[in-house]
């Protein structure tokens, strides 16, 4: 899968904001211990110092990343970081002080003070917050976890999984490898697969994340494993043994009580997740208004020509699968989908994977005259210039899409997919990819198509997006410049 580091401080926004006003409130206690019961904004040059800490305190969680993983983090781990946290900001502000003239003028007691009643404050608030998102389930990861161990350890494992969640997962289910227990209940979390059907029910169920505890012989736990990491979840296996996998990212954490070994098809940093999110947010937001600017000419072109709703909505299949509605113009007639069956045998696309027509009479305004012509009206043209994908910006400033991922499949081709096919989707489905911009309307291969966005998740680097993005805009401007 490709992982995004789903604690990075992007993704816990809360704790950064709470923790900056721990950082003001230790500074005002350290300024009232030292000169009493005085408001240190008053003073110009704590102001000045007050403002630059925060400054501070926000690069170092950037720089350093030290809100990664912090649900994952117990009680002693936390202190750690929390310490090495207020040191460097006092190593800043030390440096910013003496980098004045004005130095002397500050108290090195207020300095020094502010770092241990920072630490203590913080550490103390982070805790506390972490018990009110597991408590209240208020994580905003809303991640999925599947755990796969062996029925006579299943008891201890969910038990363990479920007191030490500082994750905040939302545990769906249990598989038991050695018995068939479908039905049952372990510590309120179901059970719902086995050994034969593991594999199945990852590739069809909405599943983020696998934590595997299994005690299997060694040739048998490495294959079992192996497919695991091919349908493109992220599998954290709880360390018993090794396991390598070619083309996939390892990396060593803990999950609650559990040390664990992480596989993964790409691993990205916290701040790479953090510049593709914003990407997505300031592209959504320009989107968004080129979307409502479009409806006021397209809107009346297509309700003249084909009576009925503007926009289509149509349930896809997006990120590990997470079922959504996806949003566009509607360039077809209102009876497509139940025409759809009868033309499957035009299908360009090999085993029905994908859907593509060499002319489309489904499209608004097609048609085959009598003399075999073939007329297009106002549907073919905004597909053929891809003005009916506009809405999906709704759905990128949403969550549920990125401006470039792989393109999200319907429920029926999704259901045909094997193992090796969900890799795709351990990424939010994208507005443009890979595949589209290297030539979608001459791909028919669908296996070409998983190459092209497997490819895609295992070298992806922002500047991908970037390149994916001006050549998406390139072959658009080239296809209006050729009609």
């Amino acid at each position: 899968m490709y992982r995004k580091y789903r604690q990075g401080w992007m993704k816990h926004l809360d704790f950064m904001i709470i923790d900056m006003l721990c950082l003001q409130i230790a500074f005002i206690l350290s300024y009232v211990i030292r000169h009493g019961l005085q408001n240190p904004y008053l003073d110009m040059d704590y102001r000045n110092l007050a403002i630059f800490i925060e400054v501070a305190d926000i690069a170092i969680i950037y720089i350093f990343e030290t809100f990664q993983d912090v649900l994952k983090r117990g009680y002693y781990q936390e202190f750690a970081v929390t310490l090495k946290h207020s040191i460097l900001i006092m190593l800043v502000a030390v440096l910013f002080i003496f980098s004045l003239k004005e130095s002397t003028q500050f108290s090195r007691i207020v300095i020094f003070m502010t770092t241990p009643l920072y630490a203590f404050i913080s550490y103390v608030q982070r805790i506390i917050w972490k018990q009110i998102l597991k408590k209240y389930s208020l994580d905003i990861n809303n991640r999925t976890l599947l755990i796969i161990t062996n029925n006579g350890i299943a008891e201890d494992v969910v038990t363990k999984m479920k007191k030490n969640n500082y994750a905040g997962y939302n545990i769906n289910g249990v598989a038991i490898i050695d018995e068939k227990r479908e039905g049952d209940v372990i510590s309120g979390i179901p059970v719902v697969a086995d050994y034969d059907d593991v594999l199945k029910y990852v590739c069809r169920e909405w599943v983020d994340e696998v934590f595997v505890k299994i005690d299997i012989p060694e040739i048998q736990a490495h294959d079992f494993l192996e497919k695991l990491v091919e349908t493109g979840v992220v599998v954290h296996l709880g360390i018993a043994q090794e396991f390598e996998t070619i083309g996939s990212k390892q990396i060593f954490e803990r999950m609650g009580d559990y040390a664990v070994m992480t596989t993964t098809i790409n691993y990205i940093t916290a701040k790479q997740a953090f510049l593709k999110r914003m990407l997505d947010i300031v592209g959504g937001l320009v989107g968004t208004f080129f979307t409502g600017v479009l409806f006021v000419f397209i809107a009346p072109a297509i309700f003249i020509s084909s009576p009925g709703p503007i926009f289509f909505k149509q349930e896809r299949i997006g990120k590990n699968g997470k079922r959504f509605k996806m949003y566009k113009f509607r360039s077809m007639y209102r009876d497509a989908e139940e025409r759809k069956k009868e033309l499957m045998e035009k299908n360009r696309i090999k085993d029905g994977m994908m859907f593509k027509l060499d002319f489309d009479e489904r499209i608004i305004g097609n048609k085959i005259m009598p003399n075999g012509e073939q007329k297009t009206g106002i549907g073919d043209f905004i597909r053929r210039t891809s003005l009916d994908e506009f809405p999906q910006f709704i759905n990128v400033l949403k969550g549920d899409m990125s401006l470039v991922g792989t393109r999200p499949p319907t429920v029926d081709e999704w259901e045909k997919y094997e193992l090796h096919h969900r890799a795709r989707l351990s990424i939010k489905p994208g507005i443009t990819g890979m595949w589209q911009t290297s030539g979608r309307s001459n791909i028919t291969d669908f296996e070409e198509v998983v190459r092209l966005d497997t490819e895609y998740i295992k070298n992806w680097t922002p500047g991908l997006d970037i390149r994916i993005l001006l050549k998406t805009v390139v072959s658009i401007v080239s296809r209006k410049g050729s009609m």
